[in-house]
C-alpha cells in the first residue's frame, strides 16, 4: 500500500471536505486535521448562535403576544364590569393606560431575563466547543453570584418587591397612596424605586423593599367623611334633616364627583359639650377631599341658616334650655 495514503489523515477520505482540500494543497496531515477541527467547531458555534437567536426571537414574540393579550382582555370588560366602573367612577382610559404600562414593564423584564439566560447558556456552550473546561467557570460564577447576592440583598429585595407590586397592581402612576413614612401622588413606578409627590410638592423616592403596607386612595372608589359638631342642647333631629338635605344638594350639583346619594349616619359621638353627626358620600377616586370640603361648607351654611347652635368654643358646658 502506498505510504502517502497511509500517512494522510482519515478525514482526508471525505470527498469535498475541508480536510481533504487542505491536505491536497499542503500535504500536511496536521494542518488538514486542524482545518477539519476548526471547520467543525465553526459550524457548531454557528448552529449554537443561530439556535440561541431563534429561541430568543420566539420567546420575545410569545412574551409580546402574551402581554398584548392580557392588556386586550382587561381593556375589553363585560357590560357588568363597565357599569360597575361607571358607578365607581373609574376612568376607562386611565385604567387602560395603567394596564398597558404594567404589561409593558413586565414584558420588558421578561424579555431581558430570557435574553440573559439564553445568551448565557449559548456563551457557555461556545466555550465548551473551544475545548475549555466550563466546570470551574460555572463554579466560580456561582460563588461570585452568591457573594453579590449576599452583598446586594437589599437591592435584590427591592427588585423582587417591585416585580410583585406590578404583578399585583397595588398602585400605578396617578394614584394617591400612603406607604407609611410618605404619602402622595405616584409619579413613577420602577422595579427598584417608587416616586411620590406629596401635598407640599416634595418628591419622595421610596425603595420598594422598604414598603411594608400600601394604602391606595385611588382604586375603585373613595368615601368623603364629614363630621358635623353641634351644641349638646341642639335639636339633633332637625340638625340631621338640615345636614342631610345640604349633603344631597352637594351631590346633585356634583354628579361627576359623587357617585351615590350621601348617607346621613346620624349621631357619631356625644361629649359633655357637643353632639357630632356624621355624613358619608361615595365619590370617584381622588375626589373625596374636594367633596368633603364642599360638604363642610354647605352643611355649615345650612345649620347657621336654621339657627342650629355650634358647640361652645370655650370648652364649657352649655346649659340646656
Amino acid at each position: 500500500m502506498n505510504s502517502a495514503v497511509l500517512a494522510q489523515p482519515q478525514c482526508a477520505d471525505n470527498d469535498g471536505s475541508p480536510c481533504q482540500w487542505v491536505y491536497q494543497w499542503t500535504n500536511l496531515d496536521w494542518l488538514a486535521r486542524f482545518a477539519s477541527t476548526l471547520m467543525d467547531t465553526a459550524i457548531s458555534i454557528l448552529l449554537i448562535v443561530a439556535v440561541a437567536y431563534g429561541l430568543r426571537w420566539v420567546l420575545h414574540r410569545a412574551i409580546k403576544r402574551l402581554t398584548n393579550r392580557v392588556v386586550g382582555r382587561d381593556s375589553d370588560p363585560t357590560r357588568a364590569q363597565r357599569v360597575q366602573r361607571r358607578q365607581q367612577g373609574v376612568g376607562e382610559s386611565r385604567a387602560d393606560e395603567r394596564r398597558a404600562q404594567r404589561a409593558g414593564t413586565i414584558g420588558s423584564l421578561l424579555r431581558s431575563t430570557s435574553t440573559f439566560v439564553i445568551y448565557g447558556v449559548a456563551f457557555v456552550m461556545v466555550l465548551a466547543e473551544f475545548g475549555i473546561n466550563v466546570g470551574p467557570i460555572l463554579a466560580s460564577a456561582g460563588v461570585i453570584g452568591l457573594a453579590i447576592g449576599f452583598g446586594a440583598q437589599n437591592l435584590v429585595r427591592d427588585f423582587l418587591s417591585g416585580i410583585f407590586m406590578m404583578l399585583e397592581d397595588q398602585y400605578g402612576v396617578g394614584d394617591w397612596v400612603d406607604i407609611g413614612e410618605a404619602s402622595g401622588e405616584v409619579e413613577a413606578v420602577g422595579l427598584r424605586i417608587t416616586t411620590l409627590r406629596d401635598l407640599g410638592g416634595a418628591v419622595w423616592y421610596v425603595r420598594n423593599g422598604e414598603i411594608l403596607r400600601v394604602g391606595n386612595f385611588s382604586q375603585g372608589f373613595a368615601v368623603a367623611v364629614v363630621d358635623v359638631p353641634v351644641a349638646r342642647h341642639a335639636d339633633t333631629a332637625l340638625a340631621n334633616r338640615v345636614a342631610g338635605q345640604a349633603a344631597r344638594e352637594v351631590a346633585e350639583e356634583n354628579p361627576s364627583d359623587v357617585t351615590a346619594p350621601p348617607d346621613m349616619l346620624g349621631v357619631q359621638s356625644v361629649t359633655p359639650y357637643a353632639v357630632t353627626l356624621r355624613i358619608t358620600a361615595k365619590t370617584k377616586p381622588g375626589r373625596q377631599w374636594a367633596v368633603q370640603r364642599a360638604l363642610n361648607a354647605r352643611v355649615q351654611s345650612a345649620l347657621n341658616a336654621e339657627g342650629i347652635p355650634a358647640p361652645n368654643v370655650n370648652g364649657l358646658p352649655v346649659p340646656s334650655t
